[in-house]
């Protein structure tokens, strides 16, 4: 492999205002330079696009700095390691890193984590075996504080986070789980996964939906969207229960001011306990969540949906798509 490759990236272009567009996205090639000691080049198999990322997009202070207009995005990738000078790293090596919208990265061999391919497919390691999969199994063990016979409550279900999250209630003994998706199709699924209800949000409020799909309440929600969707669970909360507080993708692409939940009074009363978390703070539980989640698909106990889109092109709009959700379970552009 020449140490001259050219490659492609996928740049921020302009900040979105709302809704972003293709037109904040810019495709470059750049030329890539010779390798230091220590260092690999990757070629990207297959990158990731999150809804955190929309965050990332605007120029405000936040746990992660903002994406720069003019440079290269960046976010999860599972590649192939073509040229090497790490003891750490062989060529053929498949590695996991955070230099995604690229067709090629230049990483220290320290910097990225291998990827078993003989207990799973490379994009296995951006979804069920990744951060995505230690997000659900985090949120819902540690965050949310589980416990078996609980009832739990997944809003965007049907997404890459929110599916596994329902399964792994359910393998851990809750005795009942309900998601929330935004289509009929998505809802079918949820059923197919084991969810024991699942409803379609935009078939009437929310709160209604909700209580109907469990007359004895919820123990745990774990949120994914906010607005609506966190006030009708506080509603549904039994006394003592846990909220997870890990996205809320409702309100990410608003220019107004998003709706917030009317009845926060009640979380006094019903003595609830809600927790916001981001997954790098539970990596200490990364050992401990692959050794089950591996188990788990080994046995097929766990099965997790992807949303394919080819070629890093079209990376822009599977973004988009994905915030519009038009994704089934993890959305990955394949390179």
């Amino acid at each position: 492999m020449s140490t001259t490759t050219v490659s492609r990236e996928i740049r921020l272009a302009s900040r979105p205002n709302g809704w972003p567009t293709s037109e904040n996205f810019a495709t470059a090639e750049v030329e890539l330079p010779e390798l230091e000691d220590g260092q690999i080049l990757v070629r990207n198999i297959a990158i990731s696009v999150d809804p955190y990322m929309r965050g990332r997009m605007n120029d405000v202070k936040s746990y992660l700095p903002p994406f720069q207009v003019g440079a290269p995005l960046d976010g999860g990738a599972v590649g192939e390691v073509v040229e090497s000078k790490s003891a750490d790293r062989a060529v053929g090596d498949v590695v996991v890193h955070g230099l995604g919208w690229r067709e090629y990265a230049i990483l220290d061999g320290s910097a990225v984590t291998p990827a078993d391919t003989s207990i799973a497919p490379a994009t296995a390691y951006l979804g069920a075996l990744g951060m995505t999969g230690l997000t659900a199994y985090a949120g819902l063990t540690a965050v949310a504080e589980f416990k078996e016979g609980d009832t739990v409550f997944v809003s965007g279900a049907a997404g890459a986070v929110g599916s596994l999250v329902g399964q792994i209630a359910k393998l851990l003994g809750a005795k009942r789980v309900i998601g929330s998706a935004g289509s009929p199709a998505k809802v079918a699924r949820l059923l197919e996964l084991g969810f024991d209800a699942a409803f379609d949000y935009h078939d009437g409020p929310i709160t209604e939906l909700l209580a109907a799909a469990a007359p004895e309440g919820i123990d745990v929600y774990f949120d994914n969207v906010g607005g609506e969707h966190l006030e009708a669970a506080i509603d549904a909360m039994n006394q003592g229960g846990r909220i997870a507080l890990c996205g809320a993708i409702a309100q990410y692409n608003t220019t107004e001011k998003p709706t917030a939940p009317h009845n926060l009074a009640l979380v006094i009363g019903k003595q609830l306990t809600l927790r916001g978390f981001l997954v790098g703070g539970y990596r200490h539980l990364g050992g401990e969540f692959r050794t089950h989640m591996a188990g788990w698909l080994a046995d097929n106990k766990i099965q997790w949906d992807e949303t394919i889109v080819e070629g890093l092109e079209n990376a822009p709009q599977a973004f988009i798509d994905l915030m519009r959700g038009a994704n089934t379970g993890k959305m990955v552009v394949t390179l």
